[in-house]
C-alpha cells in the first residue's frame, strides 16, 4: 500500500520549483483477478513516462488518507459503511454487477480521494498551477448513496465540496470524458448552481452503461441549466468530440466563470478501447485536454486538476496520460502511435444545435 511518506524511486531528484503536481496511487491490493479495471491500467506507468522524460518534470505529492468527513461531503453514511464492511469481512461484491472491494478497498478508496484533495491543496495555495491524479479506484459513478460501475468513493465530487469547504471556491466546473456517464458525479450536484458539470459519453440507453445522460437531463431546482449532457452516438470521433468541445463546452464554462477545473479524465472513448466504442484517438485526446488547459488559463488562472477514471487499452491509456501532461507542461506536443479511427466518423451537426438551443449557448 502507498503511504504518506512513501515516494517513487523514479521521482527521485525532481525539479521542486515545477508547477505541475502529480499524485500516484495505483491500489495495488485493489485487484480482483480477470476484471478490466485493475492494478494492471498503471502497472508500467511510471517507466514509461520516465522513458519519455517528463517525470523528472512533475512534482511528486503523496496522497494521503481521507478523512471521514471528506466523504460524508458527498456520500452518505450508508455507503461508507458498506463499503468497510465489505472490506473488513474479506472483501467481495459491493453490487448487483461487478464492482468490488478486497480487505484493502475501504483504505485504497481513502487514498484515491485523498490524494485528490493534495493536489487541490497544492493547486489553491498557490505551489502547483495544475496537476493530475494518477489514483484508483476510479470515482465518477459513485452516487450519493449508491456503489456501481468499478466506483467505490466519487474522488471529483470530494475534490469540488473540499475545494469548496476549505478554500471558499463559489464556482467549480467539472468536465467528465470519461466514453461512460458520470452519473454519480451529476447525481450529488445535480441540484447545485454552485458547480457546473459537463459530460460527453456514448448515449444508448439499455444497451450501453449506464444508460443516464440524455440531453433533457440539465439540472433541477437551483441547479437547473448547470448540467449539460453531451449524449454522443458511436464513432463520433476526433472531429465531432473537437467542434462538441469548440462550440458547446467552451462557451458554457466561459459564461460559468469557473474559479476551478476539475476533468474526470477517462481515456476508453479511444478506438481501440475494449468496452466501448467512441472513436476518439489519442490525437484527439490530446487537442481535448489542450483546450481544457486553454480554458482553465483563460478563466481560472490554469488551476486544473485531472482525475483518472477509465481507460482499459493499456497502451491508449498510457499515451493518453503521456499527452495530458504534455498539456499540462505546456508542451507544444503530443504523441499517436495507435492512429486514427478506421471508420468514418459520425456528424453531430444536429446533436449540436440541439444543445445549443437547449443551453442558451
Amino acid at each position: 500500500m502507498w503511504l504518506e511518506n512513501h515516494t517513487p524511486v523514479l521521482f527521485q531528484g525532481y525539479n521542486r520549483g515545477m508547477s505541475t503536481v502529480i499524485v500516484f496511487s495505483p491500489a495495488i491490493e485493489h485487484t480482483k483477478r480477470d476484471h478490466p479495471e485493475g492494478s494492471h491500467r498503471l502497472a508500467d506507468l511510471l517507466p514509461f513516462l520516465d522513458m519519455q522524460k517528463v517525470l523528472a518534470d512533475l512534482r511528486p505529492l503523496p496522497p494521503r488518507l481521507a478523512s471521514l468527513t471528506d466523504l460524508r461531503r458527498v456520500h452518505t453514511e450508508g455507503l461508507i459503511e458498506h463499503v468497510r464492511r465489505v472490506a473488513e469481512r474479506g472483501g467481495g461484491l459491493l453490487d448487483h454487477g461487478d464492482t468490488y472491494a478486497t480487505t484493502a478497498s475501504f483504505d485504497l478508496a481513502r487514498l484515491a480521494v485523498g490524494g485528490c484533495l493534495t493536489a487541490v491543496d497544492a493547486i489553491m495555495r498557490g505551489q502547483a498551477t495544475n496537476g493530475f491524479a494518477l489514483v484508483r479506484p476510479p470515482g465518477h459513478h459513485a452516487e450519493s448513496s449508491t456503489i456501481s460501475g468499478f466506483c467505490l468513493f466519487n474522488n471529483v465530487a470530494a475534490a469540488a465540496r473540499y475545494a469548496q469547504a476549505e478554500y471558499g471556491v463559489e464556482r467549480v466546473l467539472i468536465v467528465d470524458f470519461d466514453v461512460h456517464h458520470g452519473n454519480g458525479t451529476q447525481d450529488i450536484f445535480f441540484q447545485d448552481e454552485s458547480v457546473l458539470f459537463v459530460s460527453t459519453h456514448l448515449f444508448m440507453p439499455r444497451m450501453f452503461y449506464p444508460g443516464t445522460g440524455g440531453v433533457n437531463e440539465i439540472g433541477i431546482g437551483s441547479g437547473r441549466g448547470f448540467t449539460l449532457n453531451v449524449p454522443l452516438l458511436p464513432y463520433v470521433g476526433d472531429e465531432g468530440y473537437g467542434r462538441l468541445f469548440r462550440d458547446v463546452v467552451w462557451p458554457k464554462a466561459k459564461a460559468f466563470d469557473p474559479q476551478l477545473i476539475l476533468v474526470s479524465a477517462g481515456f476508453d472513448a479511444h478506438w481501440q478501447d475494449p468496452l466501448a466504442m467512441a472513436g476518439l484517438s489519442l490525437r484527439g485526446y490530446a487537442q481535448l485536454v489542450r483546450t481544457l488547459v486553454e480554458m482553465a488559463n483563460g478563466l481560472c488562472h490554469g488551476r486544473i486538476l485531472f482525475v483518472l477514471e477509465g481507460g482499459y487499452q493499456v497502451d491508449a491509456l498510457s499515451y493518453g496520460i503521456l499527452n495530458t501532461i504534455y498539456a499540462l507542461l505546456g508542451r507544444d506536443m503530443w504523441q499517436d502511435p495507435l492512429g486514427p479511427m478506421p471508420q468514418p466518423e459520425t456528424d453531430v451537426t444536429d446533436l449540436l444545435v440541439s444543445l445549443r438551443e437547449r443551453h442558451f449557448i
